[in-house]
């Protein structure tokens, strides 16, 4: 892991602009703005580009941050969408990423970094980072994450990539629980 002096702080009108910095005038692919997981495909789909932008916004202005900005040296450069695993009713619904057990967890549902800061270490940064702030505010033990293990080398696809790399949660000190799909992981990590 390296020793980047990463920040976050939770995604609040406050911080808004500088989420918009880092999720760029896309919205993070294809108009998503970290709601996929939040919303049915129909209502994403809907959504896409300024309605998924305005439904983030009310969460970020709501009393639950939907996630956090990372910044390093003070830049926005990485995001990281989390919540109760309620909070993402597509996940629950889905035959690969539903509940394994009756746990309370936080999901981390989305690790977004800047174009410009890729290939430079920083999801595990973010994952370590993320997870001392959770310890600090969440009322779950427990985070969970649902990571991609890419076969035989390959890169991971921008589609399914939203959710990390095993090998930067593996990096953070989370431990495989379950692989639904080959390349498909759900990892944990205990806060306390």
């Amino acid at each position: 892991m390296s020793t980047t002096a990463l920040k976050v702080r939770p995604l609040t009108s406050d911080t808004w602009d500088d989420f918009e910095s880092v999720m760029g005038a896309n919205g993070g692919a294809r108009g998503c703005w970290c709601m996929h997981w939040r919303l049915s495909i129909q209502e994403w789909m809907a959504g896409k580009g300024d309605g998924n932008r305005a439904a983030m916004r009310d969460l970020a202005e709501g009393s639950a941050p939907p996630g956090v900005v990372g910044y390093l040296d003070g830049t926005p450069v990485a995001w990281c969408g989390f919540g109760h695993r309620s909070d993402f009713p597509r996940m629950q619904r889905s035959s690969l990423l539903k509940p394994v057990d009756d746990e309370q967890v936080v999901s981390l549902t989305c690790l977004f970094v800047k174009r410009s800061h890729r290939g430079k270490g920083l999801c595990s940064d973010l994952i370590v980072a993320v997870c001392g702030y959770l310890a600090e505010t969440a009322e779950a033990q427990t985070v969970e994450a649902y990571p991609v293990e890419p076969a035989d080398g390959r890169k991971a696809g921008a589609d399914n990539a939203m959710t990390g790399i095993a090998s930067a949660f593996r990096a953070a000190g989370f431990t495989e629980i379950a692989r639904p799909r080959s390349e498909r992981l759900v990892m944990r990590y205990s806060l306390r």
